[in-house]
């Protein structure tokens, strides 16, 4: 398995596949065709690779892009940017995949413009919906990857525990042991 799912949600998986976005340079988990099939297949919205191209691929990445920024603006107040919705809106109108029954049981296959409609649609249920409210980025200065925080009291401060909470757990626990107070993780770092 390539791709990491710490979310537990298709569209906020999906937009984090630009990982570190504020760093020099960030981590492009879509880099190739090949990776978007992939991305597909491990998050279960394909039983097999779409067969996506290099417009594909662009196509995909305007989707993930146009989601972290609505997400974003969710997060910080802003206002959601109409380029993004109208984008959203756009993808979301293609047919979603449809899953059929076949001998094995349930069966998926998939175009990409199918996929990312899938995708999109996701997307449209948490921002259109009661989980926009709780909406956070991970806490981690190095990690931009968005979650919506189902937690109780919404105290949640990390993408995944086995991820960054680990790390940032550990950090703090050598900042106690050199006498330095413990490290905080920043609300959401500007940029």
């Amino acid at each position: 398995m390539e791709h990491a799912f710490p979310c537990g949600d298709l569209a906020l998986d999906f937009a984090g596949t630009l990982r570190a976005r504020r760093s020099p340079v960030p981590c492009e988990v879509l880099g190739t065709p090949r990776a978007l099939d992939a991305w597909f297949v491990e998050s279960g919205v394909a039983d097999t690779a779409p067969g996506a191209a290099v417009a594909d691929l662009a196509a995909a990445v305007a989707l993930r892009e146009s989601i972290y920024v609505l997400v974003r603006g969710r997060i910080v107040g802003e206002r959601d940017e109409p380029a993004s919705v109208d984008l959203l809106n756009r993808v979301a109108a293609h047919p979603p995949v449809v899953p059929r029954l076949g001998p094995a049981g349930r069966v998926l296959t998939a175009t990409v413009e199918q996929a990312l409609s899938s995708v999109a649609r996701h997307a449209i249920g948490i921002l259109g919906g009661p989980a926009a409210d709780l909406l956070k980025e991970c806490g981690r200065p190095e990690c931009t990857q968005v979650y919506v925080d189902s937690s109780r009291g919404f105290r949640r401060e990390w993408c995944a525990m086995a991820t960054c909470g680990n790390k940032m757990k550990a950090l703090a626990h050598r900042a106690r042991l050199r006498g330095n107070p413990p490290l905080r993780p920043s609300r959401l770092a500007a940029g």
